[in-house]
Formats: structure tokens, C-alpha cells, sequence
């Protein structure tokens, strides 16, 4: 399981949005899981909260389960007392829900890397559900979604010591994903584009 902070700023093919930020920036935290459909190899997102209520739209299309938070991280600057894209560079993360603190972490930038771990190794596999208007008639919407980064750019992932803490909720699962070792921590500035996706299968959930 990886548990990723994320601070967007997105746009459509027309680039609008980047002149009236406010339209399409957004920050997420969300935990990602390995997963395996007819012998292929998949991340699939089990929770995730956004700060924007067009985030929350575009993840019903995904079929990202996307509920509204409070997320807040540590931006890198390279003035003042701002922590740089540097080793021993310290940033802090931090998500809640419902009035709930979920999760925060501390991330201590270490020596560049490699990559930056699985999460952007596979593509995404998820399931998009939308049930009857008519009580018991099931789904009228059913299928098994493939999607990934049409491109991809990034800077250089960066290993990095982390400290991760998880909190009860009444409303909230998170913290029943119990966290024996943290093996890796990363950071990395990446720009994607997305368009789209492909249906795996279709009827795959049976009545409701």
C-alpha cells in the first residue's frame, strides 16, 4: 500500500485554467494498493479525498472513489526559510475529514533515486458504479475501467525517510489499513496528461 499527497494544477487542452487558477487547482491524498486482473498487474485507488468539487466530478468518470478533505502539504521554495528540492530538506503533510484528522507525515528528503516506487508503474484499475433510480433494479451502470497517463514527465524522484501517522474516525476507514513498516518514501514533481481510458469488462459486480 502507498499513500500519496498530490498538489495539482490541471487544465483542459485549451490551458484557460492556468490564467484563472482558482477553476483547477486541487490538492488529494490517496492510498494505492497492487492488484491483479486476468494475469496483468494493476494499482487501484481504495480511498482518496480531494479539496475541489470538480476533482470529486472527473473521479466519478475514473472511477476513483473521491470524497471531499482538507489536505494540506509543505510547498519547496528556493528563497527563504522554504525547504529546497535539497537533501535534509523536511516537508510535512497533513489530511482530514469530516472535522477528523485522518493522517499526516513528516518526509525528510534523502539522495536522488531511480524511480519512485510502484505507484505510477502500473496503470489503474477500477470499477465505475452508478445504481438504478428504480429500487431493486441493480446497477445501471457497471463496468471494470483500465486508465493510465496518455504522457507522462517528471523530475527526480527523491528517496526520502518518512514518519507516517494514521488516525480513528467514526466515518473513516483509513486507519484500519495497519501500517507494520514503511519501506519507502519519495518525492518528485511530474506533469501528466490524461485521456481516457479502456472498459476490461462490463456486469462484473451482479445485483444489488
Amino acid at each position: 500500500m502507498a499513500l500519496i499527497w498530490a498538489d495539482w494544477q490541471s487544465c483542459s487542452d485549451s490551458r484557460q485554467e492556468l490564467l484563472d487558477p482558482v477553476r483547477a487547482q486541487y490538492k488529494e491524498c490517496f492510498a494505492v494498493v497492487r492488484c491483479a486482473y486476468r494475469g496483468r498487474t494493476f494499482s487501484r485507488c481504495v480511498y482518496i479525498w480531494v479539496d475541489k468539487d470538480f476533482a470529486i466530478a472527473r473521479g466519478i468518470h475514473q472511477g476513483y472513489p473521491k470524497k471531499l478533505g482538507s489536505i494540506h502539504q509543505t510547498r519547496p521554495h528556493p528563497y527563504g526559510p522554504a525547504p529546497r528540492i535539497a537533501a535534509g530538506a523536511v516537508f510535512g503533510a497533513t489530511l482530514a475529514a469530516g472535522d477528523r484528522r485522518l493522517a499526516e507525515a513528516v518526509v525528510t528528503l534523502r539522495e536522488p533515486a531511480q524511480s519512485n516506487g510502484f505507484v505510477n508503474a502500473h496503470p489503474m484499475a477500477h470499477h465505475r458504479w452508478l445504481p438504478s433510480i428504480e429500487p431493486g433494479q441493480g446497477l445501471a451502470l457497471d463496468e471494470l475501467v483500465s486508465s493510465g497517463a496518455a504522457s507522462f514527465e517528471g523530475g527526480t524522484p527523491w528517496a526520502a525517510d518518512a514518519e507516517l501517522r494514521l488516525f480513528d474516525a467514526p466515518t473513516e476507514e483509513l486507519a484500519d489499513l495497519r501500517v507494520d513498516e514503511l519501506i519507502g518514501a519519495y518525492y518528485r514533481q511530474v506533469g501528466v496528461t490524461w485521456n481516457g481510458g479502456a472498459l476490461l469488462e462490463s456486469g462484473t459486480s451482479g445485483a444489488v
